[in-house]
């Protein structure tokens, strides 16, 4: 691994430096971009089946994913 080339500051899918907004740091820039995302949003459409069922809540993989990442 390359520590260096995965720590740049250069953005994937950017072609040239935009000029970024003082109030938003790099890490809100991609997380805006992947939560906003419609591969992301498409996870909502999916149940997420957990063999529990004295739980009556359904997951969907939206919010199976938000939880596991938190």
């Amino acid at each position: 691994m390359n520590w260096t080339q995965l720590l740049s500051a250069q953005r994937i899918g950017q072609k040239q430096q935009l000029i970024s907004e003082p109030s938003r740091s790099a890490f809100e820039q991609d997380y805006d971009r992947v939560i906003f995302s419609h591969p992301f949003r498409k996870l909502q459409d999916k149940t997420q089946v957990h063999p529990l069922p004295e739980h009556d809540f359904v997951h969907t993989r939206l919010t199976h994913s938000l939880e596991v990442s938190s």
